[in-house]
């Protein structure tokens, strides 16, 4: 596993306790504000992981992808732009 993926899967952990812990929170019926507030940390986590993981993707397979050649490499750029566009709306 390399170095991103490592990060992100720390991060991914420490989102599922905190989903966890949420779901805790809606058992035990805690205050709506205080849920919702954990809610989006942990969202913020996933988003983290996915940056790792985009980071390292790019850093790796379309790095090899566009010393490839120029198809592979840029089937590989529309891959990430792709993700791109989904991440912003």
């Amino acid at each position: 596993m390399n170095e991103g993926k490592r990060k992100a899967a720390i991060k991914l952990k420490t989102a599922r306790g905190q989903i966890d812990g949420i779901i805790k929170m809606l058992e035990d019926d805690r205050y709506c504000v205080d849920v919702s507030t954990q809610i989006l940390s942990a969202i913020g986590l996933l988003k983290k992981a996915n940056i790792d993981i985009l980071n390292s993707h790019i850093r790796s397979c379309v790095i090899t992808a566009i010393l490839e050649g120029e198809e592979q490499g840029g089937e590989k750029i529309d891959e990430i732009i792709n993700i791109i566009d989904k991440y912003i709306k």
